[in-house]
């Protein structure tokens, strides 16, 4: 028996959506339940209350590991979009041998599992005295961001025309011009892209959290962590949506910067 071609269109739509319902609803689940007007992890029984959100953003644990894990987040940023910009140029000039084995090094942190990567960084920063310091996780989300940018300037970069750069050097210009003038406009979507996917995966990043962290770096992710373990307060829930908020905007922005760099 042959199927038509129309049929298995419609078999793989619904198949399509399955699939994306299974994996989206979940976590949209935790938005009506940060609105719910019971003390526990409910949805809203009789109205919809905004008291959880209250708390949120008026008890100190809650709002000060905000605003600790929006410092840290722009910080492991900042150094990951440095290391991996330059790494996404400097590999352009690279015999291929050598060239292919750094690209393997810089996309080991997003290879290696996050449970791994946590014991790895709580055996280094024992000895460095790094460990519950702002300076490791800063360390540590920083080097998880580097592949995220490495991979979205190289491929920025990979339409790039190399004759523009050539062109530049020949009328004069210097590696600092040719960067600043030539290189660096190319991969500006790039950088920005991967700038937030590493504020992203910094911002809800708690498995290497949970290895070099305690109390005295106490960022969002560890709470919710520990509200769950200890008291199962709806707060939490307003706590999850306000990261899956900051995570699919992060993603709209980088819809936003790729059809910028396709007009470009």
């Amino acid at each position: 028996m042959t199927v038509s071609p129309s049929a298995w269109f419609q078999t793989s739509r619904i198949l399509a959506i399955g699939v994306l319902a299974f994996l989206v609803l979940p976590a949209l689940i935790v938005v009506p339940v940060s609105l719910t007007d019971t003390t526990w992890l409910a949805l809203p029984q009789e109205t919809v209350s905004f008291d959880h959100w209250r708390t949120l953003l008026s008890e100190p644990v809650w709002r000060d590991s905000m605003v600790r894990s929006l410092a840290v987040a722009i910080a492991s940023t900042a150094c990951s979009v440095v290391i991996g910009t330059l790494a996404a140029i400097g590999c352009r000039n690279l015999v291929p041998e050598i060239a292919g084995r750094l690209r393997l090094l810089l996309l080991l942190p997003m290879i290696v599992p996050g449970v791994v990567a946590g014991l790895a960084w709580y055996r280094v920063f024992i000895p460095l005295g790094l460990i519950d310091t702002y300076a490791g996780v800063i360390l540590a989300h920083g080097v998880s961001g580097i592949p995220l940018v490495f991979v979205t300037v190289s491929s920025a970069l990979a339409a790039f025309d190399a004759r523009l750069e050539q062109a530049a050097r020949s009328l004069g210009a210097g590696t600092g011009m040719v960067l600043r003038r030539v290189l660096f406009p190319a991969a500006l979507p790039g950088v920005l892209s991967g700038a937030v996917f590493a504020f992203i995966a910094s911002w809800d990043e708690v498995v290497v959290l949970l290895f070099i962290t305690s109390r005295n770096v106490y960022l969002l992710p560890r709470a919710i962590w520990d509200g769950i373990n200890e008291n199962v307060d709806p707060a939490i829930a307003a706590a999850a949506t306000l990261m899956i908020v900051v995570t699919v905007a992060g993603l709209l922005l980088v819809q936003l910067f790729g059809r910028d760099g396709e007009k470009g």
